[in-house]
């Protein structure tokens, strides 16, 4: 059991570290994009979704709407809910836990909780991730957000490329089957047709919409390999 225990810490702490670096671009961006290092702070402590927060500055930085991207950053954290009915049978968790619990439900905590081989492993995994990435990612954000305002404009030094080279490095991981290679190559070409004759973000949700919509199409068993 304790060789067990240790294997996941060991997952938990090279996934929420890895992780965390991305905090750094975001803060970077963030202060890019016209927020200020509390504004930033606050978007890391409460929102807490990677990549809803890489899309929320993202758009703001080029100019689209507020409602664009706040339309854009709610999408995108759906997916969080039905991690959600993943993992709560593994944590099993009530009463004031479950909003802890329910902050801490990410992509990384989610993956390594449902990856372990027993229900001890498994929530060991999910809180130990979450709280390390919690960590991590807040530090960073702070780090990013305070390089990005000493080195002036961080446009200068591509910081701006950040929200698009941390989504690429999320996604290519997950890009294993064929469904989910012609949904990403879809919305890839449904953004890049939109984005020379839309407002910023519109592009993102439309992609986000049709690659939904691919989703809740009937497949044949066949479809999945």
């Amino acid at each position: 059991m304790q060789r067990e225990h240790r294997t996941v810490v060991r997952q938990s702490l090279s996934v929420g570290l890895a992780t965390s670096a991305y905090g750094i671009s975001f803060g970077a961006l963030s202060v890019a994009s016209g927020l200020d290092i509390w504004q930033t702070l606050v978007l890391s402590l409460f929102l807490f979704s990677g990549g809803s927060q890489f899309a929320l500055v993202g758009i703001l930085g080029a100019g689209g709407s507020a409602g664009a991207a706040i339309a854009t950053s709610s999408l995108l954290g759906v997916r969080n809910g039905l991690y959600a009915l993943q993992v709560s049978r593994v944590l099993e968790v009530r009463g004031a836990r479950r909003f802890a619990a329910a902050q801490l439900t990410i992509d990384e905590s989610t993956a390594v909780a449902i990856a372990q081989p027993t229900p001890a492993a498994g929530r060991l995994g999910f809180w130990a991730t979450g709280v390390v990435v919690y960590l991590g990612w807040n530090l960073a954000t702070l780090l990013g957000a305070v390089l990005g305002n000493a080195l002036g404009d961080p446009r200068a030094y591509g910081f701006d490329a950040a929200a698009a080279a941390a989504f690429a490095g999320l996604l290519w991981p997950r890009l294993r089957s064929r469904d989910a290679a012609a949904v990403a190559a879809l919305a890839a070409v449904l953004a890049a047709v939109l984005a020379p004759a839309t407002p910023p973000g519109i592009p993102v949700l439309v992609a986000a919409l049709a690659a939904v919509g691919v989703g809740l199409l009937p497949r044949r068993p066949e479809d999945a390999q």
